[in-house]
């Protein structure tokens, strides 16, 4: 079977489906800017629990197309329509990490009856990031402005700069240092577009999911680190739980925004026990 497919505009979309066809479904969506490698723990995880598990590379991510067009909330849940429609998935789960929270957002409010039966947001960029009038509590401009301006004058310094500090909250007193994690966190990085991965921060910062929320009805679970700096947890996970019908809220004090790959010893049976629920 092939682990490719191509959308209406030409990208070609690579991803992973493994375990047994008839099985239980998750879908796992990345974050910023990484690929569906980041899953890993969590994928093999879900393989020993009986699960047919799928994560995809965003367009521009990883291995699928370096796309210098369509880098934007609206075009990677299109791809994921297409995807997912290719893949016939029934009664899926969806589980989203920071920006691949907000895709499953979007895509959890347009897809057709039947393909999604739970969602979870972990560590997730919903409702909306940009402070503005109307989000008082969230980040300012300038915040994603400095992204971009370190992402085009050394994106190779500035990947390591985020994964071995804010990123996994390496950079607390006392944190345990993984420089394998750091290493890999550059390695998913600097395989995707640097013009997608510019254009992405305007998707994951400024793009609002409030209506999105409002129109899911399937169960839900929020889970957010209260120590997250990326996306920091009062403007995030308790607003999507509110907005959402049927969520939990799940805090994990102390918890960096990485926590599904550092903590993955606490992250994935709390998955495992929602998914069964």
């Amino acid at each position: 079977m092939s682990d490719t497919i191509t959308t209406p505009d030409g990208v070609t979309i690579y991803f992973k489906d493994w375990g047994p066809r008839d099985a239980p479904i998750i879908f796992f969506h990345h974050g910023w800017p990484l690929s569906a490698d980041d899953w890993d723990n969590q994928i093999l995880f879900f393989l020993h629990h009986g699960f047919r598990v799928i994560a995809h590379d965003r367009r521009g991510h990883g291995r699928s197309t370096q796309t210098s067009t369509g880098n934007d909330m609206d075009t990677y849940t299109a791809d994921l329509i297409a995807l997912t429609d290719a893949l016939d998935l029934k009664n899926a789960i969806h589980v989203g990490h920071s920006t691949g929270g907000g895709e499953v957002a979007r895509y959890a409010a347009r897809a057709k009856p039947g393909r999604v039966s739970k969602v979870v947001l972990i560590s997730s960029v919903p409702p909306i990031m940009l402070k503005s009038a109307k989000n008082p509590g969230g980040l300012p401009i300038e915040v994603f402005d400095g992204f971009r301006a370190a992402l085009a004058a050394n994106r190779a310094q500035f990947y390591v700069d985020v994964a071995s500090g804010p990123f996994y909250g390496f950079n607390r007193p006392g944190a345990k240092v993984s420089q394998g994690v750091i290493d890999n966190w550059w390695r998913q990085g600097m395989m995707g577009g640097a013009k997608a991965h510019y254009d992405c921060i305007k998707a994951f910062s400024e793009t609002d999911f409030t209506d999105d929320l409002k129109k899911i009805a399937v169960p839900a679970l929020v889970m957010h680190g209260d120590d997250d700096q990326v996306v920091p947890y009062a403007d995030a996970g308790p607003l999507s739980a509110k907005l959402l019908k049927n969520a939990k809220l799940k805090t994990y004090k102390g918890y960096p925004h990485g926590m599904a790959t550092i903590h993955a010893d606490v992250i994935n049976p709390d998955l495992l026990a929602f998914v069964k629920s």
